[in-house]
């Protein structure tokens, strides 16, 4: 199977289902990556008007047991004392550019960057929108945290959220979590939240088949 071929996980880091989806996810990667590239972009779910304090999104609690009721996942207290509390505000831009400056160290660790990110937030009930959030995860993870600073600080990792943004729209993507199979120019969209990891295997090898 071609390695040209790679999965893109197109997600956003306040998406509740992407929290959801992140254990299955994982599971998808280490049973593929030996056969295929993955990676992942921000597709910027709480943008513009949409960059509300968290008491504002009145679905959330209800959404999240619904999460948990069909992936098994825990939403930390930490996390929950935020929601509880009301009045954080999500802003995706600056999750992406988080994520951006970590992945730009290391291209191919950025489903489980994207994770950590995640696990920040939803279990330990961690700021997106810090700076020292991203240091911690690089720091744990080898990577420079005086570099991830300096990148979301000069406004770099935010040009490569924007990027990541851009290529969420080009590919018409605009619910999270999004699965696809990049196929030289070919585009696949694979199941994703909820699918056993068999059905997602079979998807993988028929979209990676389909144009060899």
């Amino acid at each position: 199977m071609s390695k040209q071929a790679y999965v893109l996980y197109v997600a956003d880091a306040y998406c509740g289902w992407c929290y959801g989806f992140g254990p299955g996810l994982k599971e998808f990667e280490a049973a593929n990556g030996d056969r295929v590239d993955f990676r992942v972009i921000s597709g910027g779910l709480f943008v513009g008007e949409r960059v509300q304090p968290i008491s504002q999104y009145t679905h959330i609690r209800e959404a999240n047991a619904r999460i948990e009721l069909l992936t098994g996942i825990r939403f930390g207290p930490a996390y929950d004392a935020v929601l509880e509390q009301g009045s954080f505000v999500m802003d995706s831009a600056a999750a992406a550019a988080g994520l951006a400056a970590l992945r730009s160290q290391n291209e191919g660790k950025g489903i489980e960057f994207f994770d950590q990110i995640q696990q920040a937030f939803y279990g330990e009930g961690r700021s997106l929108s810090e700076p020292e959030t991203y240091a911690r995860i690089a720091a744990a993870s080898g990577l420079d945290a005086d570099r991830t600073k300096h990148m979301l600080a000069s406004g770099e990792a935010a040009k490569l959220a924007q990027a990541d943004f851009a290529m969420a729209r080009a590919l018409g993507v605009t619910t999270y979590p999004t699965l696809l199979v990049i196929n030289e120019s070919h585009v696949h969209r694979l199941p994703a939240t909820g699918s056993p990891l068999e059905v997602m295997n079979r998807e993988l090898t028929r979209a990676i088949g389909a144009h060899e």
